[in-house]
């Protein structure tokens, strides 16, 4: 099922050159161009404040876009590159590249667990640890996964759940070439400081000034046995 892609509402930027560039700065907005798609590049200009939120929440270069601009029909766009003061570090121009449907990005999908009721690790005290509620995979602009769910409730404790035990939507696959953990069931740590207290007691530490150092002899008033 493919996710809700967000809305990002931009102006057309009537003029071209730094000279409108600075207008729009002046004005509250970030410029900046789409481009791609066999159709003309499009100057637009994006509200500053907004563009700024949502840089600051992260991953906005992997994030798909559905950019809305008055005159135009809507687009599928993502973030190519965001250009910054060189002092202040805030966007200065940003470009966005028109997306076909069977575009091929990379974009981190978020990650749903199920079968938490069913866990025997969870059942008997166990704690489930979500080591990668994002996955960056490889999908194509018209199939974006809403999420991926994965299923723990085989899992005992001490088990881990990784992406080959995953079924990723179709067309989509990992960016990592490798398998990974998502999720894993650990003990709860009062369980494992009763395993150590016990591991104490059963191999209690010896004081160095009671090891030998070298063969000992026999007790003082004690003859040593030829035997």
């Amino acid at each position: 099922m493919a996710g809700k892609i967000p809305d990002l509402e931009a102006q057309e930027r009537t003029g071209t050159g730094k000279g409108a560039a600075r207008q729009a700065r002046r004005d509250g907005m970030v410029p900046g161009i789409v481009f791609g798609g066999d159709v003309e590049p499009l100057p637009i200009n994006i509200e500053f404040n907004k563009l700024l939120t949502m840089l600051r929440k992260g991953r906005f270069k992997a994030t798909l876009f559905n950019m809305k601009v008055e005159g135009h029909d809507d687009v599928r766009v993502i973030c190519r590159d965001v250009q910054r003061h060189v002092v202040k570090d805030l966007p200065t121009h940003v470009d966005f590249m028109r997306l076909k449907r069977t575009t091929k990005i990379n974009l981190f999908i978020n990650v749903d667990v199920t079968g938490e009721d069913d866990s025997p690790g969870i059942k008997q005290g166990g704690v489930m640890t979500l080591l990668r509620p994002e996955i960056e995979l490889v999908v194509t602009a018209a199939d974006i996964p809403e999420s991926i769910v994965v299923d723990i409730s085989a899992l005992e404790i001490g088990d881990s759940l990784t992406i080959s035990d995953v079924t990723l939507p179709e067309g989509s696959k990992p960016v990592i070439d490798r398998d990974f953990v998502i999720a894993q069931v650990s003990a709860p740590s009062a369980l494992l400081a009763d395993d150590e207290d016990a591991e104490g007691e059963d191999g209690e530490d010896v004081a160095a000034d009671e090891v030998p150092t070298s063969e000992m002899g026999p007790p003082d008033g004690e003859e040593a046995s030829d035997d």
